[in-house]
């Protein structure tokens, strides 16, 4: 049987063959794969000639497509277990998992290959800056994941990172299973209320498509955030608040809880082991904050800056709810989208089902694409001829503005069963320069749970919908711009804290009325989004952003409470969260609620110790728009600025060089205070 791995890819562009690739085809890969990385290394540590960059680092001697093997089949698979799972993959990757990380322990352990890049670091032609970064990123890497430790060292290092590697997926497979577990069958029209048709055609839709009567509502976000916030039935919010905030904390086999405080263990055991106090100060060395104390002091200054207008958010939503129902009504958790909701609609008569009509998702499409082709010049043509591996899936050619190929853009669009929740950015082959000297342009890659069409309406969009594209999108052209030599520093291969600048600085365009203007027009008649409905959607911008933003600081303290412990954690999970936040936190908690076991960035997703980073972040793409609305905010000559200083290098040098060079100066936290009404910033 011939196993499209093993062959070169023969698709426009050189793109994964999804078509012919079949669940068999991965085990033979994966192990063809391992045993070619391991001849691979023989070559590297087996060579009489004295260790060089060459030779060494990069390699350059031997044939880099035979020995991609194990990268394509690895990219492939585990983009698939994310977007288009099944069973059958959930238990290869069960398999393929502890085969993995014993492989990558064998090599990042080895004591000759270490000797080599040792050795290579101690003594080495001048280097590029490039070169230099690279090498260094390699040494550094061997040493964080062990290098230096004795045997009995690395043994202890092998035995936690593999189970570690497990826990982590067996965390991703028990929240996928409950939230695809749980749904709400509604059979009584009269349930329904308050819920605009476009929520009642979608539950109808899915209803429909698993053979049922009446509506169904999942946990999925295009579903559940709209029946909180227009549901009148408050005992059905309650059921499904509950639903979704108690995911993997029942006496079932998906429960996370034991395996949040065992991962949270590992972590600070190989931290210590590897001679930092905690793992925080471990992940810290290599992300722009430095050091815990740098992540509080942010976090800090957000709480101060923000909590007195949450405050009065929180008590304003509380007197709409009791203007509503009576000075005895006690606001509870599910209440807070409903009443909110409400209030909005009172101060600025404007929410999202007014806004959907002009949000028709081909329009978006275009509307994203036309805001690239105006900032840098590239245009998007769909290729249906490239394979995709759902028919959701749109393949576009992307080109630059001088009519050259520039890379490949997948775009994933809506929920589905295989799917985990939430969106992300990835890619299924980077950007670099091979050994031919040949540009490798990349395949990029963004995955959404967007609302679906339905029989009778296309796919209508939120505004917070479009703003998720527009994040993703943002990831995609740090991908798609990537112009680097080394495929280890191309894209978004940067700083944890750095890597969310690209995408929420896109974000700042979907509330520009001449952006809106490019594609906002309504589904049936084609009119375009009314000015005056758009002033309306300006001056609500920040609309409990206050709160908002107190949301993602309470995950930020969340995450550093369990990663700047120095002991070991024994503590009940749930009671320790709900005091790690509590700064932070507005409105009432609830004892059975859980965030840690469905948090997905800190526990399996790599954000562990950096969930900061999202504020962190903030301050920076604010700072960066700032520039931009001074310039123009589609003044091709900044876009090109912001092009080659920051999405085109990649990690190719330090986060706040490559900043400073497109802004001039470091980043201040005034321009997101401004943005946010939180206060004015007088420039002279």
């Amino acid at each position: 049987m011939t196993n499209p791995f093993f062959e070169k890819y023969n698709t426009p562009h050189g793109t994964v063959p999804f078509d012919k690739i079949k669940l068999e085809h991965f085990e033979p890969a994966f192990i063809e794969g391992i045993r070619r990385d391991k001849e691979e290394l023989e070559l590297i540590i087996n060579n009489p000639e004295p260790p060089t960059f060459e030779n060494t680092i990069i390699n350059d001697q031997l044939d880099e497509d035979y020995y991609s093997l194990l990268g394509n089949v690895s990219t492939v698979f585990f983009n698939l277990l994310s977007s288009e799972t099944n069973d059958d993959m959930e238990d290869l990757a069960q398999k393929i998992q502890p085969m993995l990380t014993k492989h990558e322990n064998d090599v990042v352990l080895n004591e000759k290959y270490f000797q080599r890049i040792k050795a290579v670091y101690d003594n080495h032609r001048e280097l590029t800056p490039e070169e230099d970064m690279l090498l260094n990123n390699v040494y550094e890497g061997f040493v964080r994941s062990g290098a230096l430790l004795d045997e009995k060292g690395k043994e202890k290092l092998r035995a936690l990172t593999e189970e570690s590697s497990m826990l982590s997926l067996q965390f991703s497979q028990n929240l996928l299973k409950e939230n695809k577990a749980f749904s709400l069958h509604i059979t009584d029209e009269k349930d329904l209320a308050g819920l605009p048709d476009t929520q009642r055609e979608a539950a109808a839709q899915t209803a429909k498509e698993r053979k049922k009567k009446g509506w169904v509502f999942t946990l999925d976000a295009p579903s559940y955030g709209p029946f909180m916030q227009y549901a009148e039935n408050r005992e059905l919010r309650h059921k499904f608040f509950m639903a979704r905030n108690t995911e993997c904390t029942h006496n079932n086999d998906a429960n996370n809880l034991e395996i949040c405080k065992r991962l949270v263990n590992i972590r600070r055991e190989v931290a210590q082991l590897l001679g930092f106090d905690t793992y925080a100060d471990y992940v810290l060395k290599k992300r722009m904050a430095s050091n815990v104390a740098n992540v509080y002091d942010l976090l800090d200054k957000l709480i101060e800056a923000y909590k007195p207008t949450a405050l009065k958010e929180y008590e304003e939503v509380k007197d709409k709810a009791r203007r509503m129902e009576g000075e005895d009504f006690k606001l509870e958790p599910w209440d807070m989208a409903f009443y909110s909701h409400k209030l909005q609609l009172e101060k600025y008569n404007v929410d999202s089902e007014m806004l959907r009509p002009y949000l028709e998702l081909s329009k978006v499409i275009d509307g994203v694409f036309g805001l690239a082709n105006r900032l840098y010049g590239i245009t998007f043509k769909e290729n249906k001829d490239i394979p995709v591996y759902h028919p959701d899936v749109k393949a576009y050619e992307v080109f630059d503005r001088d009519g050259s190929y520039l890379a490949v853009f997948y775009a994933d669009f809506h929920p589905r069963e295989g799917k985990q929740g939430g969106a992300w950015m990835t890619s299924f082959q980077d950007q670099y320069i091979n050994q031919k000297g040949e540009n490798i342009r990349p395949h990029v890659s963004v995955v959404m749970n967007l609302t679906k069409p339905t029989e009778e309406k296309p796919a209508l969009l939120t505004l917070c919908e479009v703003e998720t594209f527009l994040h993703e999108f943002g990831h995609s052209l740090h991908g798609m711009f990537a112009n680097t030599r080394f495929e280890a520093l191309s894209g978004t291969s940067v700083w944890w804290d750095f890597v969310e600048l690209p995408s929420q600085f896109m974000e700042n365009f979907s509330l520009e009325k001449e952006f809106l203007h490019t594609f906002a027009f309504h589904y049936k008649t084609g009119e375009p989004m009314p000015d005056e409905l758009i002033d309306r959607l300006i001056a609500g911008r920040n609309y409990n952003v206050a709160s908002g933003c107190l949301r993602q600081v309470s995950l930020g303290l969340l995450d550093m409470a369990y990663y700047t412990k120095k002991d070991e954690f024994n503590e009940d999970i749930i009671t320790f969260e709900k005091k790690a936040w509590e700064k932070a936190i507005i409105g009432k908690q609830l004892p059975d609620t859980c965030m840690t076991v469905q948090f997905s960035h800190i526990m399996a997703g790599g954000y562990a110790a950096g969930y900061y980073s999202y504020k962190w972040a903030e301050v920076l793409d604010a700072d960066a728009f700032a520039v931009f609305k001074k310039e123009g905010i589609f003044n091709t000559a900044t876009a090109q600025r912001f092009r080659d200083c920051i999405l085109s290098k990649g990690g190719t040098e330090h986060p706040m060089t490559l900043y400073k060079r497109f802004k001039g100066s470091e980043p201040t936290i005034d321009a997101l205070l401004e943005r946010n009404g939180i206060k004015k910033i007088h420039n002279a």
